[in-house]
């Protein structure tokens, strides 16, 4: 799949913005297999711009095509579609259901396009050392493991576009090198295109394309 990132900006952005930065106001364009970190200090967009990339906010000038179609003129429909089977996301504020376990939560992502069979949960699971937690409610459980589940969660659907927004937040080094590493091995499997947004560059993350927004 082609993501084409063409002069966008956000509208409360002065024009200035497009100066200095690596993406605002740029042109690009990336395809499968390529690794994009966007290194970024709070404060300029960094958020704003994966919620542009899955149109969660539209508040920006310029265009973002998938495979050339601009996804301001997708319908509901073809939306809908563009998430399910193509496009997965790891939010930062993590959206789980507080009063599902971590298990549940995974199961209905899993049960929406059953790319895999429910024992890759415990699997994926057990690599991030969160498998002791999965019978637990989210509410009950630490930002890191609800970080963990929210990664697994990307990975259950099929995808050729990851977006991940500061994924690794609450995760000590350690953990955050097993995430890396399981998500460049689902993304390798794929030949899937991964744009992770941090605030500084991650160190396990062997990036193909390096930008500071």
């Amino acid at each position: 799949m082609k993501l084409e990132i063409r002069n966008v900006l956000p509208t409360y952005f002065e024009e200035t913005r497009k100066a200095d930065s690596g993406i605002w106001g740029k042109d690009l364009v990336f395809s499968n297999g390529d690794l994009i970190n966007i290194v970024a200090p709070s404060g300029t967009g960094k958020t704003s711009l994966v919620h542009f990339l899955y149109n969660l906010r539209t508040d920006y000038t310029g265009e973002i095509r998938y495979d050339g179609t601009p996804l301001k003129n997708m319908n509901r429909e073809a939306l809908a579609a563009l998430r399910k089977d193509h496009v997965s996301i790891v939010l930062q504020d993590m959206r789980l259901f507080g009063e599902q376990t971590l298990r549940e939560n995974l199961e209905i992502k899993r049960q929406l396009h059953p790319y895999y069979p429910a024992e890759r949960i415990q699997e994926m699971a057990r690599i991030l050392g969160v498998d002791h937690r999965l019978n637990a409610l989210a509410r009950h459980c630490s930002y890191g493991e609800q970080q963990r589940a929210v990664i697994i969660r990307a990975l259950l659907q099929p995808f050729e576009v990851l977006l991940m927004d500061e994924p690794f937040s609450h995760l000590d080094q350690a953990n955050s090198q097993k995430a890396i590493d399981l998500i460049l091995e689902e993304a390798a499997n794929r030949k899937a295109l991964v744009l992770f947004a941090e605030l500084e560059k991650a160190a396990g993350f062997h990036a193909t394309h390096l930008y500071h927004l």
